[in-house]
């Protein structure tokens, strides 16, 4: 009985890694910020490879201690985390458009801090910080499938959660680069010179959503 639940496990996690990457929390920061930093679609969706990486490492990790622990343990904590991730994001895109103001109203007034933006320009530490934000929002829909999967072989359990880890890296790593390719259509003077702005803006959006909505 237990190996027939194989397969409906396989298609629940690949339902669930690939639908709830879809939220643009999950997409839209990565591609904003690829585009006000230049980053090519290749790199941007690399990028994207190793936050989703931390995100479904997180989730499963997270779902492992529900076995260990109890369910309704890993459900709380991965709901406060979740709560957390959001206001994160907005604090992270708050941050990245007052930079992106600062930036740009030096260059548009002509002055010179190439010093001061290389010690403190975002792009930096950008890869690392939108990694540690994927890392602490984990996906706790997760936990109910390896619950089930508990019960079958560890074959088939590791099975079922490289699946789900598959299922979600590829589809964050698809949107990314699909956006990324979208926004580079987008040039000109302003949108240059405003780029990072936009970017913490709609970064800042998508994780008051984030809160408000709880995706």
């Amino acid at each position: 009985m237990a190996a027939e639940l194989a397969v409906p496990l396989a298609l629940a996690a690949v339902s669930v890694g690939s639908l709830h990457a879809l939220a643009p929390d999950h997409w839209l920061p990565i591609a904003a910020v690829g585009r006000a930093r230049g980053w090519s679609t290749a790199r941007t969706a690399r990028v994207a490879l190793l936050c989703g990486a931390g995100h479904v490492t997180v989730s499963v990790l997270l779902g492992l201690l529900g076995l260990l622990t109890g369910r309704r343990v890993a459900l709380a904590l991965g709901g406060h985390i979740a709560a957390v991730s959001g206001l994160v994001l907005v604090a992270f895109g708050i941050g990245y458009a007052l930079w992106g103001m600062r930036h740009a109203v030096a260059h548009l007034h002509g002055h010179s801090h190439h010093h001061y933006d290389h010690v403190h320009d975002p792009s930096r530490a950008g890869v690392w910080t939108l990694f540690a934000i994927y890392c602490a929002d984990p996906c706790v829909a997760v936990i109910p499938i390896l619950f089930a999967a508990a019960s079958l072989s560890a074959t088939a359990t590791v099975a079922i959660v490289l699946v789900y880890e598959a299922a979600t890296i590829a589809t964050m790593v698809l949107l990314v680069a699909l956006a990324r390719a979208s926004a580079g259509l987008l040039r000109g003077r302003w949108t240059e010179h405003w780029a990072d702005s936009a970017a913490g803006a709609s970064i800042a959006a998508t994780g008051i959503a984030v809160a408000l909505l709880g995706w």
